[in-house]
């Protein structure tokens, strides 16, 4: 098994709570999406504390601790589903002292909007993210990018890893080769299946854990990131979950799209032009102090 017990991860995810609170400065919880893990954001969270902020990195529930540790050990990542995700990262916002910013990517995207909805958030930026119920297109990219997942009903229960091919269409399409298999050692790892299949079937499923309540009043300014040349979340799902978004009449609600970009623009070459984009948005409706 893992030597990274869900004792402590647990562990690990509530001292970074209590480094925040200790702290009385604004927090920043990072939320990673599938085939990744938090250490993706460690150069985020580096931006984010200069900048005035405490960066929070929590990993979905039982995450180790490294890339290596992950690949030995796929099955951890088993059987976490949305909901299951949702409630841990919720659980982990209500302890801290102050309201946090909450900045996910992919289905982390999905969990930060999910945690705005709840009004649990000062602020978000949800960044190429999964969509929910309501969100209604279906491009064709990706499909094909979720394909080594829903392509076997039996992965619904099962942590399934990427090969390179495979990343390199769904994450790595916009960078050049050697960056790709250089991102690829760094970062990927298996994930769970499930998710990707309760996404698939959000819009059929009336009690779907997949689901945002956009029109919360509380739910605070958002900002929708999208990367122009992303397989995984193209536009049209960026947009569309944008669009649902706007319906909310009590805060702020915008999009950006980053050009010449795919779904690895948070840990690729040009992540600091994302970087620089989230911060900006959070720091107009969120002072660091």
């Amino acid at each position: 098994m893992s030597s990274t017990t869900p004792d402590a991860a647990r562990a690990r995810d509530l001292a970074q709570v209590e480094r925040a609170n200790a702290s009385g400065r604004v927090p920043v919880v990072f939320v990673h999406g599938l085939w990744l893990l938090p250490t993706s954001w460690d150069r985020w969270a580096a931006v984010f504390e200069e900048a005035g902020y405490t960066a929070v990195t929590p990993g979905w529930p039982d995450d180790p601790e490294t890339v290596e540790e992950a690949r030995e050990h796929p099955e951890v990542f088993a059987g976490k589903s949305v909901g299951q995700v949702a409630d841990h990262f919720c659980g982990l916002v209500r302890s801290l002292d102050r309201a946090p910013v909450v900045v996910g990517h992919s289905f982390g995207g999905l969990v930060a909007q999910i945690i705005a909805g709840r009004e649990l958030s000062r602020a978000s930026v949800a960044i190429d993210p999964a969509p929910f119920r309501g969100v209604l297109p279906l491009p064709l990219s990706s499909l094909r990018a979720a394909r080594p997942v829903l392509g076997n009903p039996a992965n619904y229960h099962r942590a399934v890893p990427l090969t390179y091919a495979q990343f390199r269409y769904s994450f790595a399409n916009a960078v050049g080769e050697e960056e790709a298999r250089a991102l690829y050692a760094a970062h990927a790892v298996p994930a769970p299946g499930e998710p990707l299949f309760q996404a698939a079937v959000a819009n059929l499923n009336p009690w779907t854990e997949v689901k945002v309540d956009t029109e919360a009043a509380g739910r605070g300014p958002l900002l929708v990131v999208s990367g122009e040349r992303d397989h995984t979340v193209p536009f049209a799902l960026a947009h569309a979950a944008y669009k649902r978004q706007l319906r909310n009449r009590h805060a702020v609600t915008e999009f950006a799209e980053i050009p010449g970009r795919g779904h690895s623009l948070t840990i690729d070459h040009g992540w600091r032009e994302v970087a620089d984009t989230a911060l900006a948005f959070v720091r107009r409706f969120a002072d660091p102090s």
